[in-house]
């Protein structure tokens, strides 16, 4: 990771709100930033010439269940190992601080897959199937 630091914490909403847009991720109202990244249980930010080019969060409720959430980077700094070192720093503080037997989520969208199942995480079906929705008005 050179040229690079990975700092433990949550980016501030405005940097959140912009790395998930350019990352490809939907985007967040920052209503939606501003009250979720408080409840955030750990977080990771990846600074490049002091600025923050990506994150990753783990949500949850700090003993039972908890879920991996806004993995992004900028597309000019994917591919050098980042999303890995991201995830690496991720799991860590999971096995050091969560409880043992504590279930661990995430939603993989396309080839992301690949880098978490380095990780452990196995698809859940056809025993479980993953399922969302939003909140409409």
């Amino acid at each position: 990771m050179d040229g690079y630091d990975l700092v433990p914490g949550t980016p501030d909403a405005d940097t959140y709100r912009r790395l998930r847009v350019v990352a490809g991720l939907s985007p967040k109202s920052e209503e939606q930033a501003t009250k979720g990244l408080p409840n955030t249980w750990f977080g990771v930010t990846v600074f490049h010439a002091g600025a923050a080019i990506g994150m990753g969060r783990i949500i949850g409720d700090g003993g039972t269940a908890f879920q991996i959430v806004d993995i992004a980077l900028e597309p000019t700094h994917q591919g050098k190992g980042l999303g890995k070192a991201i995830m690496a720093a991720l799991m860590t503080h999971l096995s050091t601080n969560a409880p043992e037997g504590a279930y661990v989520s995430l939603i993989a969208d396309g080839d992301a897959k690949h880098l978490y199942a380095k990780f452990g995480f196995d698809p859940v079906m056809p025993a479980s199937i993953g399922m969302a929705t939003r909140v409409r008005r």
